[in-house]
């Protein structure tokens, strides 16, 4: 069953949380590094848990990593590990928290590089989801191919957010998402 067809049969708080998500930010591309971070992190904490899980600690996961600031972030001490392994409001997960501190001081590489995030991975477009799994596995930490394919279709540069008959779908192909621009 596809995510869209899902929200479908939720009720509730639980239908308005998946469904505000999926309407306005899934699929559609980002153009901030720091909500690009932002995208990674929640997308590395999802990981064996539910997105439901990661929605609702979605605040939580901007307070707790200063709105996603990928500087403040790449600075972060023992101190601030020790905080997040604190912090109720997000997973608190070693390998995790480490993944996010790490990734920063890469995209902090990258925007170097490359001027941007989002420039390096227009650079690398268009790829397989296998040789996007291959470069973010060699770039960051904590990606594996579920995680990697996550956060490419819900930033626009892989397909499969929406399906065609989903009513978002036609908003997400005005966005411009890279990934119809190699069809």
């Amino acid at each position: 069953m596809s995510y869209c067809s899902a929200i479908d049969a939720m009720t509730g708080d639980r239908k308005t949380l998946h469904k505000a998500y999926h309407d306005n930010l899934y699929g559609y591309p980002i153009h901030d590094d720091n909500e690009l971070f932002g995208r990674l992190i929640m997308e590395i904490n999802q990981a064996g848990l539910s997105w439901e899980t990661i929605l609702k600690k979605e605040a939580g996961f901007r307070k707790a990593y200063h709105q996603f600031n990928i500087k403040k972030v790449a600075l972060y001490t023992e101190k601030d590990r020790e905080r997040l392994l604190n912090d109720a409001g997000i997973i608190r997960n070693r390998l995790k928290i480490n993944a996010a501190i790490e990734n920063a001081k890469a995209i902090l590489q990258l925007q170097k590089e490359h001027g941007s995030f989002e420039k390096w991975l227009d650079l690398h477009h268009p790829l397989s989801k296998e040789e996007w799994v291959k470069l973010f596995k060699k770039t960051f930490r904590f990606t594996g191919g579920e995680i990697v394919s996550e956060f490419l279709m819900s930033t626009g540069f892989l397909p499969g957010a929406h399906t065609e008959d989903c009513r978002v779908y036609k908003k997400v192909l005005r966005s411009k998402p890279l990934w119809r621009l190699s069809i």
